[in-house]
């Protein structure tokens, strides 16, 4: 159980200061092990009345597994902003490009008790609303069911609800997350749909975060 705390709150020691990241909880493990890493931090720091997304990324190398350790109260307005920069920066970065090298969000699986991983490499982030054409699913703040055309459902259905629809030409499916909504709750739907739904469908590498 000691154990398990500390992979909830991950400590980083920098210039002889203590900062914590209070990390996303969920009850199922996606990837347990990854090797040659390069740990990233975002820490969640308030300044004034305004919440700060304040990014360590002193130890990352750009030939490692890049594991982010994100504080789960940041709000995705926040979050990914500074997820597109850390992508570009290793996608633009051909003199130490690793193919193989993939980068992980880090959360505390609480039935294992064990630090957990879900990658998110080939994930494109738009800040904006998908465009008309195509079939957008809504993961809001705070709902338990996602919005998928006029139709609120569970995220397990959504596969049987996108097939059961007589298209007349199959639209590309994307996912658009509520800015707003917290980084744990989007950790705890991407994990959901990691194990109902994107292994079963070809979906755009895209999220659209409005």
């Amino acid at each position: 159980m000691k154990y398990f705390v500390l992979l909830v709150c991950l400590v980083l020691f920098s210039c002889g200061k203590k900062e914590d990241v209070l990390l996303p909880k969920s009850n199922l493990t996606i990837v347990k092990d990854v090797q040659d890493l390069s740990p990233i931090y975002i820490f969640f720091k308030v300044e004034g009345k305004d919440t700060i997304a304040d990014v360590n990324r002193k130890s990352s190398i750009i030939s490692t597994n890049w594991i982010l350790n994100i504080d789960k109260r940041l709000p995705l307005k926040l979050v990914i902003p500074e997820v597109i920069k850390l992508q570009e920066k290793k996608r633009a970065d051909s003199a130490h490009k690793n193919e193989n090298a993939e980068n992980y969000y880090s959360y505390a699986d609480s039935i294992g008790k064990n630090l957990a991983f879900l990658p998110f490499t080939k994930v494109f982030y738009k800040m904006e609303r998908p465009s008309k054409g195509s079939f957008a699913v809504y993961f809001r703040k705070g709902k338990k069911q996602v919005l998928m055309g006029n139709k609120e459902i569970k995220i397990t259905e959504i596969l049987q609800q996108f097939y059961s629809i007589k298209f007349e030409r199959v639209p590309n499916m994307v996912f658009l997350f509520d800015k707003n909504m917290s980084y744990e709750e989007y950790i705890q739907y991407k994990i959901v749909l990691q194990r109902h739904v994107t292994h079963n469908l070809d979906v755009l590498p895209v999220e659209f975060i409005f």
